[in-house]
């Protein structure tokens, strides 16, 4: 059984996918307390589906992209189980980590979005580094950024991990931490091989509305 948050239908506002619309499925549970965290609310509670439940829910959409997430939502064995669910269905299934958990045993169909934690959150010393040898071209790296410090130590990441991988890199301010255009002028002056990018969502619909 999974412990689910919430399942809703949006459109993407993180990642390269940012404006497409997905299924999510919010699993319930997280091993971290970023200082920042705008998903408290998944840290305990939610509702008990079987995985097969959830892909029902997820296919009434009509939607052909799924985004798993969190929470973490690896923490729950039954997450990989839906995830190849997902799959097998056709879909294109986005899963979003903090790269605290092992990703071997992740189906290899699926997009990892890894996202490594900065100093500004309090919990950058839990990383799992060696998730970075298990990303593939295809899969995204993500920063939140609420400092100068943040960023220069995503930069000092990057070209200490990457090595010949071509896996996307996105930076993200912090949102009501770092203004955003002093995120795009850090970028712009270094020349960073990253992408820029803003939480969609929290433009369209407001920071604190959820299931969108």
């Amino acid at each position: 059984m999974l412990t689910v948050t919430e399942i809703f239908a949006s459109i993407q506002g993180e990642t390269t996918w940012s404006g497409y619309p997905f299924a999510f499925v919010r699993l319930t549970g997280c091993n971290l307390r970023c200082r920042y965290c705008d998903t408290t609310y998944a840290y305990d509670g939610g509702e008990e589906f079987s995985p097969e439940e959830v892909v029902s829910r997820v296919a009434a959409f009509g939607i052909p992209r799924a985004c798993v997430t969190g929470g973490e939502p690896l923490l729950q064995p039954e997450a990989r189980v839906l995830v190849s669910a997902l799959l097998d269905r056709g879909m294109e299934v986005l899963v979003e980590t903090n790269g605290t958990v092992p990703l071997d045993p992740l189906d290899p169909r699926a997009i990892r979005i890894m996202d490594v934690k900065c100093p500004g959150s309090g919990e950058h010393g839990k990383m799992l580094w060696d998730n970075f040898r298990r990303l593939r071209d295809r899969d995204e790296v993500k920063f939140v950024i609420g400092s100068e410090e943040d960023y220069r130590y995503a930069v000092e990441t990057v070209a200490r991990e990457r090595g010949g991988s071509r896996w996307t890199v996105l930076l993200s301010p912090a949102f009501g931490l770092l203004p955003p255009e002093r995120l795009a002028g850090w970028m712009v002056g270094d020349g960073v091989d990253a992408r820029f990018q803003l939480q969609l969502h929290k433009l369209v619909w407001g920071p604190d509305r959820r299931g969108v």
